[in-house]
């Protein structure tokens, strides 16, 4: 897996974007259209997986990004599972629903290699870049001690 330079590289992303065009299609028609609770908030759901993606990626951190994409990853299968609700009301016919769901389960599991990826390396993303994870440890460790050097005694407990 190369560096990405721009969010719209990652793969995540664009399944994402293709998740949310077919989230906002099934939605615009009949009696799905207006229902605006369920419609709205599938529509949501779908943008909140991009969304996320994008941002974490924005971030800098490779933590970060991780974190972001569990997000996107959870709003993958709210996507899903509004989906169902869909299908119930009869806003979606059967062949549709597979359709969506198998693009949502998709993006879900394209983002879960993502994580397990990220996670595996010791990149921790351009944010960093310079610091090295062992000099951010000795930064931590100094910041500790200055901490703990400033804790007062009283009666012989510590405060």
């Amino acid at each position: 897996m190369g560096t990405f330079k721009r969010f719209e590289e990652i793969e995540a992303w664009q399944k994402a974007r293709q998740l949310t065009r077919e989230v906002y299609a099934a939605s615009s028609k009949g009696a799905f259209a207006k229902d605006f609770v369920l419609r709205d908030q599938l529509r949501r759901a779908g943008v909140s997986v991009m969304g996320n993606i994008a941002e974490g990626f924005e971030r800098g951190g490779t933590r970060e990004f991780v974190q972001f994409l569990a997000m996107a990853k959870a709003s993958a299968g709210e996507v899903k599972s509004h989906l169902y609700v869909a299908l119930d009301q009869g806003y979606l016919d059967e062949a549709e629903f597979l359709r969506i769901s198998d693009i949502a389960s998709d993006t879900g599991r394209v983002i879960g290699g993502l994580m397990k990826y990220l996670k595996s390396t010791g990149y921790e993303g351009p944010k960093y870049k310079g610091e090295s994870r062992q000099s951010g440890n000795r930064a931590r460790a100094q910041e500790r001690k200055t901490r703990d050097s400033k804790l007062e005694t009283r009666n012989g407990e510590t405060v």
